[in-house]
């Protein structure tokens, strides 16, 4: 008797990732960090040479003062020049690809734990990795291509998240309806109209129930960027002024720290020997030496930490402090508001995207059943609103924010392969 075909889906994502199976005829999310189905995408590698480690378990190296170089927003280095550069750890110069292929092998060996020698898979990926730019959003492909082939999976096919998102939502429905997903990534915002029915579940072929596509590079990561450069990065001297007084701080080494992929940078540069120049013909020297201490105890992941950690915690209260005292002797200040305010730009891109969407697939807004949103900024009360606003009349369903992806997934490669 011929064996099923062993198929999974995996979700590489920017800032957490999942793997899915078939089980029983319906798709399920393993664990991948003790009992939890999904895992932080980040990396910790000793500076001494030991092996890294993954997820929350690189978090609390970091966090518990570990010697060695915590790499987060790994997925944002696809589709540009980064991924082919090396950074320093230890004595050791690692290449981002190589580093991408560590975390890669990882989730490979938790599919193994549950679904040893599976060789099919379907990756998920943005719509556009890069915004404008087909070679680049080609070759960001291939890079996970290559990554995938050398941890096992020699039947591979892509899928763009969004549509997967919507595989997973039509195991739900009860009735044929359009359906608008509006996927809010780390690093990506994804958006896809599809058909979705009961009796589309067992379509072999759902082209023709995929109405649009489309996506933009902006998410999660963006926002925590905009929320630091806004609330934080001012309290590092962002602002104050130079030259006596005639110029302002360079925005770059703000910027930098402000980056999950990029903070890295600033302590392997010159950043700290030129600030410290800087310094001297400075109105806020004070400030510098905050940035100084940042840099020099390299503490721009803890502060990124609370950032996020304000900006999830915001979903639910309208104020809270961002928890800097431990790092730069003082709290900064944060409210609904002022976030909503700090990435007023790119909720308007998101929005917009939206009416690009709608305008592909030549639908009105009154012609979807149902908006589903999922990703780890869907529940982010601001970008809910925008999507409110652009369909008032149209019902909004949250999904499982990390996990409607990665199930789809799965559930993608068992129609391709099973």
């Amino acid at each position: 008797m011929e064996m099923a075909t062993q198929v999974c889906g995996v979700d590489f994502g920017t800032s957490n990732s999942t793997v899915s199976v078939m089980a029983g005829g319906a798709s399920r999310l393993i664990a991948l960090e003790g009992a939890a189905t999904t895992i932080p995408s980040a990396v910790f590698w000793e500076s001494d040479g030991g092996a890294p480690v993954f997820g929350r378990a690189a978090m609390a190296a970091y966090t518990g003062g570990d010697d060695g170089r915590l790499m987060r927003g790994l997925k944002s280095a696809l589709g540009s020049s980064l991924i082919h550069e090396k950074t320093r750890v230890g004595n050791r110069a690692l290449a981002f690809t190589e580093i991408l292929g560590r975390f890669f092998g990882h989730l490979r060996a938790q599919l193994d734990a549950v679904q040893p020698g599976t060789r099919h898979a379907v990756l998920g990926r943005p719509v556009h990795f890069v915004d404008d730019n087909p070679a680049g959003d080609q070759a960001a492909q291939d890079v996970l291509e290559t990554i995938a082939r050398a941890n096992g999976f020699d039947h591979i096919a892509f899928q763009f998240e969004p549509v997967a998102a919507a595989l997973h939502y039509e195991s739900t429905v009860t009735a044929e309806e359009l359906v608008l997903i509006v996927d809010i990534g780390g690093g990506t915002s994804d958006f896809s109209i599809l058909r979705v029915s009961p009796e589309g579940r067992s379509k072999a072929d759902r082209d023709d129930d995929i109405l649009a596509s489309h996506g933009i590079r902006v998410g999660g990561t963006d926002f925590d960027c905009l929320f630091s450069l806004a609330q934080v990065m001012p309290l590092l001297g962002l602002g104050s002024l130079i030259n006596k007084g005639k110029t302002p701080m360079p925005l770059h080494y703000y910027h930098d720290l402000a980056t999950w992929h990029r903070i890295n940078f600033l302590y392997a540069g010159r950043a700290l020997t030129e600030i410290k120049q800087i310094r001297y013909d400075a109105d806020a020297p004070e400030l510098l030496d905050r940035m100084m201490h940042v840099i020099a105890e390299r503490q721009g992941h803890a502060i990124a930490m609370a950032v996020e950690a304000a900006k999830i915690d915001l979903s639910e209260t309208l104020a809270t402090p961002i928890h800097l005292q431990q790092i730069i002797g003082a709290d900064a200040g944060a409210s609904r508001g002022m976030f909503d305010t700090a990435v007023e730009k790119p909720v308007t891109r998101i929005a917009q995207a939206i009416d690009v969407v709608l305008a592909q697939a030549g639908v009105g807004a009154g012609q979807i059943g149902t908006v589903f949103m999922t990703g780890g900024s869907a529940s982010l009360p601001v970008l809910q609103a925008a999507v409110r606003a652009r369909l008032p009349d149209v019902r909004v369903a949250l999904g499982d924010v990390l996990g409607s992806v990665g199930t789809g997934l799965a559930l993608d490669a068992a129609r391709r392969f099973a």
